[in-house]
């Protein structure tokens, strides 16, 4: 497809996420904001072979204002699209509030008959999803979305309200939402209603309490299991509405006349990640441990790592440095230390298998030399 694709309500929350991935895949996009006319549609179907319509109202002052505008804008596309000429691909956010019978459900209703009823008339291809709640970077707290603003609130300090901790909460994620319409502006997803997918189906109450452990573990320098589904999601909606300066935080860093140590992150299942930096000719480590394993990679400078083994007294010799990257890793039963054996300071990152416990360090003292 090379004419533009029509977007609009494209200032809103969906659509600037839409609007910057397509731009990313190599479309040009044409927006139409509440600012644009009856011409500025008409002229831009002129031009395009599809349309996402995303344009509507969910929280007016007048309740009339749901039918008038979510009716209303696709009595104009349709106008737009007939006056076209030929058939446009037509993408519908609708709601999952359509089966409903309030005024936002009717009017979201009467938008899906409308363009359905349009593609019969002209042949243009026409998606309807009926969304659930939307949530992810850029949404508007204080508005329609409790995880907008559990995000915006908590991220600020802020105190969050919760009604009833046990009402059901369906969600989508913002970045599933945009790649099912681009598969349907492109043509691979089925005409008519089409199903979006994952939708997480949880809780206000669980969703509030997985926002706000982000703040507390960021607090403690610890991290969850954030790189799968729902958490993952609202990991990223959490982050994204953090203001500019939060977007940094001190770590402990420990500083002797070896050098420094610093736990820069620590997981309840994955262990923690350390850096530390060791003079010229320093040597750390000189202990051995039971159970814990330890990966280091040194990124700069060189590094004699000595190991010795507690029982048989084996021993061996590791060297590396930052220009030849070499994961260094430690051996339960095995004595180790490392020494900067280069010129200028060296910089160490550092895995442990399991947060440091000072009741219980598994760390015993045991000299190489």
């Amino acid at each position: 497809m090379t004419s533009p694709i029509v977007v609009t309500g494209a200032d809103g929350f969906i659509g600037r996420n839409l609007v910057l991935r397509l731009g990313e895949l190599g479309y040009q996009t044409i927006p139409l904001t509440r600012t644009a006319t009856f011409a500025d549609w008409h002229a831009a179907m002129t031009e395009a072979d599809a349309v996402v319509h995303l344009a509507g109202v969910n929280r007016p002052e007048n309740p009339a204002e749901f039918m008038d505008v979510n009716a209303g804008t696709a009595d104009l596309l349709a106008d737009a699209v007939r006056g076209a000429g030929r058939p446009i691909r037509i993408v519908y956010a609708s709601s999952a509030k359509a089966t409903e019978e309030s005024d936002y459900g009717r009017s979201k209703k009467a938008g899906e008959e409308r363009l359905l009823a349009l593609g019969y008339e002209t042949g243009s291809p026409v998606h309807v999803f009926r969304l659930p709640n939307v949530f992810g970077k850029w949404a508007r707290p204080n508005y329609n979305s409790a995880v907008a603003t559990f995000c915006h609130n908590i991220a600020r300090g802020l105190p969050i309200v919760v009604h009833d901790p046990a009402a059901p909460l369906d969600l989508v994620y913002i970045d599933d939402v945009v790649g099912a319409f681009v598969e349907a502006i492109e043509g691979r997803a089925s005409t008519g209603f089409v199903a979006i997918a994952p939708v997480y189906s949880t809780s206000v109450g669980e969703v509030a309490a997985i926002i706000d452990g982000f703040r507390t573990d960021r607090d403690a320098n610890l991290i969850s299991a954030v790189g799968q589904g729902l958490v993952r999601a609202l990991y990223a909606t959490y982050v994204a509405t953090l203001p500019p300066a939060e977007f940094a935080y001190p770590i402990v860093s420990h500083r002797d006349s070896r050098g420094a140590f610093s736990e820069m992150l620590k997981t309840r299942s994955a262990g923690q990640f350390s850096y530390f930096t060791a003079g010229s000719g320093v040597t750390r480590g000189g202990h051995y441990h039971h159970t814990k394993t330890e990966k280091f990679l040194i990124v700069h400078g060189e590094a004699l790592f000595r190991f010795r083994h507690m029982v048989t007294g084996e021993r061996h010799e590791i060297r590396t440095s930052g220009t030849s990257p070499v994961v260094v890793e430690t051996v339960p039963g095995w004595a180790h230390d490392v020494t900067n054996i280069g010129e200028g300071d060296m910089v160490s990152l550092l895995w442990a298998n399991e947060i440091f416990d000072p009741a219980r360090p598994d760390t015993i003292a045991a000299p190489l030399s």
